[in-house]
């Protein structure tokens, strides 16, 4: 296994509808809540997905590609997971794992990265998630392309929409994170929590 075997992918297709727009495109400092993600992933991985139904997102870097959910109608994360799959399929793209991310939490460490590809090598699972303070992040993880078909025919046949549900069916690897400061994996859904982030921003040394 070779870190080219993984693309890294971003969850955008929210409705932020707690926010009351389109959160990933407002900014948090000096960059938009997107392009905090982009700036943490673009030099780990070959190529890097945006998962949204915006048509308005441009990018001068040409390893970052646009592509809108595979099934309509806002059915949640896991359909973000399958387009990116399908995108994979359908390009004769080599990578067997997806590396998730999503657009609204812009303080994680990026050594997390490194521990995601580390534990792909120690593990027969097909999903493996990060856990801090007794959570599991379930937009925070690696996804074996082995899963598609699987995760297609839950979709569809089986009505699944939550990541905690479909996740503990196939059975997950974890890896613990201690948060230590302040919680790295806060995310940040409505105007309160933007709030909130400013504040955090001013005191973030992960970058």
């Amino acid at each position: 296994m070779t870190e080219n075997n993984i693309l890294g992918i971003i969850l955008a297709g929210g409705k932020s509808s707690r926010f009351g727009k389109d959160k990933s495109t407002v900014k948090l400092g000096s960059k938009t809540l997107l392009d905090h993600t982009i700036s943490k992933i673009e030099n780990e991985f070959d190529e890097i997905l945006v998962i949204s139904n915006n048509e308005e997102y441009s990018f001068k870097n040409k390893k970052i590609h646009t592509v809108k959910d595979c099934l309509e109608g806002q059915l949640g994360p896991l359909v973000g997971i399958l387009t990116a799959m399908k995108w994979v399929k359908k390009n004769n793209k080599n990578y067997k794992w997806i590396a998730s991310f999503p657009c609204d939490t812009p303080f994680f460490d990026i050594k997390l990265i490194s521990e995601l590809k580390t534990k792909i090598q120690e593990t027969s699972k097909k999903l493996i998630f990060l856990n801090s303070n007794k959570k599991r992040h379930n937009i925070f993880g690696l996804w074996s392309i082995e899963l598609m078909k699987t995760l297609e025919h839950d979709l569809i046949k089986k009505n699944f929409r939550k990541v905690e549900d479909w996740a503990n069916k196939i059975g997950t690897n974890i890896i613990y994170i201690e948060n230590k400061k302040f919680d790295q994996f806060f995310n940040i859904n409505t105007k309160e929590d933007f709030e909130e982030a400013k504040k955090i921003l001013k005191e973030y040394k992960y970058d």
